[in-house]
């Protein structure tokens, strides 16, 4: 799929019975930090997705402070609740990486939303894999090259679908294109959410 070395599609990762089951306990984390609308730096432009997180640390965005990575909620001020088992075994799983995510970013599209053309690199060490994890409805994903300009190419992902950048793939460009509004059931009200699994700071040393 893509030229880099790296970036693996594992289609139908997760079945229905485990959608369920990880869509009941990302409610339960979401109840205890909402989703919130992230702005841009600068601009204070706000996104088209809501988020939030789960883990140790979120990533959250404002004008005043930027990109960034902090242990709370930014409009709750509580810690962000513990990582689903199911995520941490997908990391154990796939991420051939010997410690543990530090994050989890879970955005919520809504009919309408996309996600531009980006790359993850506000984190200290790109040693480790970003591993992400569709639910709900399909959505039009690329993915480039090291370069923003780089040739991209399209595919889409489905309910139960991860996506893993690691190795040349890590700090590639990325982003969704466009949601396919009503092409799953899984979300009572629609949409889609993607779980983004990081590790943030550098592993310690062996």
């Amino acid at each position: 799929m893509s030229a880099l070395a790296g970036f693996r599609h594992l289609a139908g990762y997760f079945g229905p019975a485990q959608q369920l089951a990880l869509l009941g306990e990302l409610r339960v984390v979401i109840r205890k930090a909402p989703l919130f609308v992230p702005r841009m730096p600068r601009t204070g432009k706000a996104f088209s997705v809501r988020m939030s997180n789960c883990g140790t640390l979120g990533w959250v965005s404002d004008r005043e402070g930027g990109y960034r990575y902090q242990a709370t909620h930014p409009e709750t001020g509580l810690p962000w609740p513990a990582m689903p088992r199911q995520l941490t075994d997908l990391w154990d799983e796939v991420a051939d990486f010997r410690h543990r995510p530090e994050a989890c970013l879970i955005n919520y599209y809504s009919a309408g939303t996309r996600m531009g053309s980006h790359r993850d690199a506000d984190e200290e060490d790109f040693a480790a894999p970003v591993v992400s994890v569709s639910l709900g409805d399909d959505a039009v994903f690329h993915v480039g090259g090291v370069g923003r300009r780089d040739a991209k190419q399209r595919l889409t992902l489905r309910s139960g679908d991860v996506v893993v950048l690691g190795g040349e793939a890590r700090l590639a460009y990325h982003g969704i294109d466009r949601v396919l509004s009503g092409t799953s059931t899984l979300l009572d009200e629609g949409g889609r959410l993607n779980l983004t699994l990081r590790r943030v700071g550098k592993a310690p040393s062996e």
